[in-house]
C-alpha cells in the first residue's frame, strides 16, 4: 500500500493548496473513512501550522505533546475525523475538535479544556452478542458493549469520557433534537429535527427540520436537545 496520495487527488473536504509539492500523505487505515478524515501531519502543517516541514511534525509528536481523543499520538498518518478531540500539551495547552464548515472543509475548532474530556459518538451499527449484551458500533469505529436493555439505536448519539469509553450521556434522535449536518447541500449547519421519514425502499432514510430542509439519516449528528453540548462556530449556536 502507497502511503502518499497525489495533492490534485487529494479529498475535497482537506483544506490544503492545490499546488505545491506532487505527493501528500495519505491517511493510514484506521476508524475513518479516507475522504471524512485528514492525517495528523496535515493537522500540524497546514490546519494548526505548528510545524512547516514533515521532520519538525515528528519531532513534535516524538515529544508525545499531541493527543487524540485523550490518548498520545505518534503516527503521522492517523487520520483524523469528524468530531475527534486534538490536544497539544504545555506550553500550548490547546484542544480543538474537528468539524466541517460550511463549505465541507474538515476544520480545527478551538475548545476549552472541560470539553477536551467528552465526545460525542453517533451510533453506526447494533447487534446482539454472547452474554445478552449488545455491540454497538460508532462513527469513529469505537466498538462498546453495553447491556441488550440499553435504549440505543442507530442515529443516536453517546456522549462518552476520553480517553476512555464510558458512556456518560445519550442523545436518542428524535423529534425537537438538535442536530449537526455533516453531509450534503446543508453540511456544516445546526438544525432542529422536526421528523423522520422512514422509507421502505432502497433509499436511505431521511430527516426533516423545522428550519424548512431534509437530509439522509447519515449526515446527522445528534448534539443536544435544548441545547448543544459541544462547543459550536460562531453563529451556530443555538
Amino acid at each position: 500500500m502507497t502511503f502518499r496520495l497525489k495533492r490534485g487527488a487529494a479529498p475535497k473536504s482537506w483544506t490544503v493548496p492545490r499546488k505545491g509539492t506532487k505527493w501528500v500523505k495519505r491517511p493510514a487505515p484506521g476508524p475513518h473513512a479516507q475522504n471524512e478524515s485528514i492525517p495528523l501531519l496535515l493537522v500540524l502543517r497546514d490546519l494548526r501550522r505548528l510545524a512547516t516541514s514533515t521532520r519538525e511534525a515528528r519531532q513534535l509528536v516524538n515529544s508525545g505533546s499531541v493527543r487524540v481523543d485523550g490518548k498520545v499520538v505518534k503516527d503521522l498518518a492517523r487520520g483524523i475525523g469528524l468530531l475527534d478531540v486534538v490536544s497539544f500539551a504545555a506550553p500550548l495547552n490547546e484542544h480543538f475538535r474537528l468539524l466541517k464548515d460550511r463549505r465541507g472543509k474538515l476544520t480545527l475548532l478551538p475548545i476549552p479544556s472541560t470539553e477536551a474530556s467528552v465526545k460525542l459518538g453517533r451510533v453506526r451499527f447494533k447487534h446482539a452478542v454472547r452474554g445478552g449484551k449488545v455491540e454497538v458500533t460508532l462513527h469513529d469505529g469505537r466498538n462498546l458493549l453495553v447491556p441488550a436493555s440499553t435504549p440505543y439505536k442507530v442515529g443516536d448519539s453517546l456522549k462518552l469520557e476520553l480517553p476512555g469509553q464510558k458512556v456518560v450521556g445519550h442523545l436518542p434522535l428524535a423529534a425537537g433534537q438538535l442536530v449537526y449536518v455533516a453531509g450534503g447541500s446543508h453540511v456544516g449547519e445546526v438544525a432542529r429535527v422536526e421528523r423522520i421519514e422512514v422509507l421502505n425502499s432502497p433509499q436511505p432514510n431521511r430527516v426533516h427540520f423545522k428550519e424548512g430542509f431534509s437530509t439522509v439519516k447519515e449526515y446527522v449528528f445528534v448534539i443536544g436537545d435544548t441545547a448543544p453540548q459541544i462547543t459550536l462556530p460562531e453563529g451556530l449556536a443555538r
